[in-house]
């Protein structure tokens, strides 16, 4: 599915990614972590085309996505939520993704449609529902909570039927409940549409909960991949990244 080739990117004299090499599998969820500055958000600038990479590979079916425009890695099948959520604050959810189906169709006025097409209403309430915004359809998106904002920036992403999909710190700015929440939304996105799920996050509580497969950078690097247990007990990412707070026992 997503195969990541030597992928590399200098920042002067700093490689921010660093001959990067991995596997993401269909349908597969995959944690990525580090410490502040290991690379993750550039890895995922490199893969969604907002950085051009010096050298490597990002392969999408075996088509290269490396190079390529952002708008062009989205029509392959490459979606990405932000940390920051980037929604048009003025609309309302419905009409937010009336608007991103209308603009994946090709259809630019369906924005200004009093009744949207069948196709592109249906789409946009499927997403809706699974993402548990249907309730808030007629909410302008500046008056929803922060993790609804959140919700509301995957489900722009979701809408564009992504064959992977990329959440970048989707529990920023939570309080504990929320996160959690989040979360749990989140792996039953990837069981419900059994996409390739990949996404940054600093809580490893979460990490170790929910993610069946780990990648950890350090420095641009990959450090380790591999289970939760195998990571909490690796002796680098204890080091470099872990501490001991992490190192006892098994993953529930």
């Amino acid at each position: 599915m997503l195969e990541v080739r030597r992928l590399s990117k200098s920042f002067g004299g700093v490689k921010a990614a660093d001959d990067i090499t991995l596997d993401f599998a269909d349908g597969s969820l995959t944690a990525v972590i580090g410490p502040n500055g290991a690379g993750k958000s550039t890895f995922f600038n490199l893969i969604t085309g907002a950085l051009r990479p010096d050298s490597g590979q990002v392969l999408l079916d075996g088509a290269d996505m490396a190079g390529r425009s952002p708008p062009e890695i989205v029509r392959h099948g490459i979606g990405r939520a932000f940390q920051v959520a980037s929604i048009f604050p003025s609309l309302t959810v419905e009409e937010t993704m009336l608007a991103a189906v209308g603009a994946d169709q090709r259809r630019a006025s369906v924005i200004h449609r009093r009744f949207p097409l069948p196709e592109t209403r249906d789409r946009a309430d499927h997403v809706m529902e699974l993402l548990g915004l249907a309730s808030k359809r007629d909410r302008k998106a500046a008056t929803l909570s922060h993790g609804d904002q959140k919700l509301l920036d995957i489900a722009l992403a979701l809408v564009l039927e992504p064959k992977v999909l990329l959440l970048d710190e989707p529990t920023a700015g939570m309080g504990t409940e929320e996160r959690w929440r989040m979360i749990e939304k989140v792996r039953e996105l990837w069981e419900k549409q059994k996409i390739t799920v990949v996404f940054i996050e600093h809580d490893m509580d979460i990490v170790f909960r929910i993610a069946p497969s780990i990648v950890v950078l350090c420095y641009g690097r990959i450090l380790a991949t591999g289970t939760a247990d195998a990571i909490r007990n690796d002796k680098a990412v204890i080091d470099a990244y872990l501490g001991t707070d992490h190192h006892a026992g098994t993953v529930a």
